[in-house]
């Protein structure tokens, strides 16, 4: 055993509280600059994208697993491993039953965006599973560059990132970010889904610098950035569903692109 090792018994202790209030509350994610990595998925992202595991708590009922085995022999050895009970590792997960692990990291730094490439802007996007389905969209689609208003959700929140499936390791988000300023700055193409958009998204070419804009899941994106848009894009729906889901309208842009690209 090469990391730091612990042992918790009780659900009451404050460590194990802390540790709720953290899978729980944005604000004390924030104040503690970590994210919460809730299962051996994430927490393998992360270490593979050369990120931190500084304190992870361990499930004592998966503790011989093979794999979690093989993921505590990749710690660095000022790791901390803080084995727990299930029934006490179950009071601190959002989940409905207790998964093998839970591991602290670092919330990531900005990186500065490839001015001259494809980007994903999100305006006050409110779920946490649109969100990570966005997210995973962009990484698989090779967009790397998202940013999001400051009326997102939590882009760390630990449903965002289970939602996510390691896509946050691959991208460059941007927390916190000025649509408006960003469009204004960007010199490649400005693209706004709109249900009643005057061109077909397939009638573009969206090879090369391009920016998708997609709103809030009720209003959909604002007049302000709409204003800024070179085209307002709809998706055509010969069907009877009135619109499509955000994260779904997202896919279907993000993979467009992929395919031109590919063709």
């Amino acid at each position: 055993m090469h990391y730091i090792a612990k042992t918790i018994t009780s659900p009451h202790n404050d460590e194990v509280k802390a540790l709720a209030r953290l899978v729980q509350h944005s604000r004390d994610r924030r104040k503690e600059g970590v994210m919460v990595l809730e299962g051996i998925h994430l927490a393998e992202s992360c270490l593979q994208a050369g990120g931190a595991l500084p304190r992870l708590y361990l499930n004592e009922a998966a503790a011989d697993k093979p794999e979690v085995r093989a993921l505590l022999a990749r710690l660095p050895a000022d790791s901390v491993v803080v084995t727990l009970p299930e029934a006490v590792m179950a009071k601190a997960t959002a989940l409905a039953s207790a998964g093998e692990l839970l591991a602290l990291s670092p919330r990531p730094r900005p990186r500065a965006p490839d001015a001259s490439a494809a980007r994903v802007l999100l305006e006050d996007i409110q779920d946490p599973g649109n969100l990570g389905t966005i997210l995973r969209c962009a990484a698989a689609a090779g967009v790397w560059d998202v940013f999001l208003s400051k009326g997102c959700v939590d882009v760390f929140s630990p449903k965002v990132l289970r939602a996510g499936m390691g896509a946050h390791f691959a991208l460059r988000i941007h927390e916190h970010a000025d649509l408006e300023a960003e469009l204004r700055g960007f010199a490649g193409r400005k693209l706004v889904t709109h249900l009643e958009g005057s061109s077909s998204l397939y009638g573009h070419d969206l090879c090369g610098a391009v920016a998708f804009v997609f709103g809030n899941e009720g209003a959909g994106v604002g007049d302000a950035l709409l204003a800024l848009a070179d085209a307002r894009i709809r998706i055509p729906m010969p069907g009877h569903a009135e619109s499509l889901n955000v994260a779904m309208a997202a896919t279907v842009c993000l993979f467009e692109r992929v395919r031109q690209l590919e063709g």
